[in-house]
């Protein structure tokens, strides 16, 4: 079923509010008991827990990730949330923690590659290409496209500048579902309130209940990258390490079984 503007519009705010939850969860007491505090773009969820059993398998030392979009995790840490390491979904929020002296001076590293894809309900009878002037607007026929906030989460961005790049961008404008974070999107998709979404490749990949349609040329949006860095105040002293380790061979293993393409060279040991 596909859900009113209003609909949308409570659904998007509920998210919202389990959010502001799932980022103050446990940190607490994480930091008290030693462990490495991570904030994660919300589209790692699956890969980084895979790579997070294994660090927590070599090392002995268990991690806590608070997942969310990488705009509402830079602005928490900027607001003094105690997190040890960064792991944005686009080098923007990097920048702009950087920018303000809250990561560590030479700690990022582009870590991860991306594309990003056109899904729609895996029962839909949806087939189509993606070219210059595809008639997306049609596809979305009386629905709202599922995408992460077009201003500020980076997957909202890649997604509007494809549109744009390919024309497409004021046919579809008015008609937008924007979410807080890209699985947010995902969501309203797999559940059928929206018959179209953009979210990554590997979102995708990871939920039974939608299909890719097409991916979006690279050509047509700024590369995606993942970086990741330590936060200038974190005290851990196993949060370099464990940022060595999503380097290593096993993660990128991990990372690539998702669907990512690791852009760090492998750390040695």
């Amino acid at each position: 079923m596909i859900f009113t503007r209003r609909g949308l519009g409570l659904r998007l705010a509920a998210m919202a509010g389990g959010l502001a939850a799932a980022l103050s969860f446990g940190l607490s007491s994480a930091r008290a008991g030693g462990e490495v505090v991570v904030f994660a773009a919300a589209s790692l969820k699956n890969a980084l827990d895979a790579v997070d059993a294994a660090w927590k398998a070599d090392s002995g030392k268990a991690v806590t990730v608070s997942y969310a979009a990488s705009p509402a995790l830079a602005r928490q840490i900027e607001e003094g949330a105690p997190a040890d390491v960064f792991i944005s979904a686009d080098l923007d929020w990097m920048k702009y923690l950087a920018d303000k002296k809250l990561i560590k001076e030479g700690s990022d590293v582009k870590l991860l590659g991306n594309r990003i894809v056109l899904i729609a309900p895996k029962d839909s009878p949806a087939a189509f290409g993606i070219a210059p002037d595809f008639d997306l607007a049609k596809l979305l026929g009386d629905g709202r496209l599922a995408i992460g906030d077009v201003k500020a989460v980076p997957a909202g961005k890649y997604g509007k500048a494809a549109l744009e790049k390919l024309g497409v961008w004021s046919s579809v404008e008015g008609k937008l579902a924007q979410a807080e974070n890209v699985r947010a999107a995902l969501k309203l998709v797999s559940t059928g309130e929206a018959p179209a979404g953009i979210v990554y490749r590997t979102d995708a990949a990871a939920e039974p209940a939608v299909k890719i349609i097409a991916t979006f040329p690279e050509e047509t949006h700024p590369p995606i990258v993942y970086p990741v860095g330590l936060t200038a105040d974190s005290k851990n002293p196993d949060a370099a390490a464990y940022v060595k380790f999503l380097q290593s061979a096993k993660a990128k293993e991990l990372f690539e079984a998702q669907g990512f393409t690791m852009i760090a060279p492998v750390a040695s040991n």
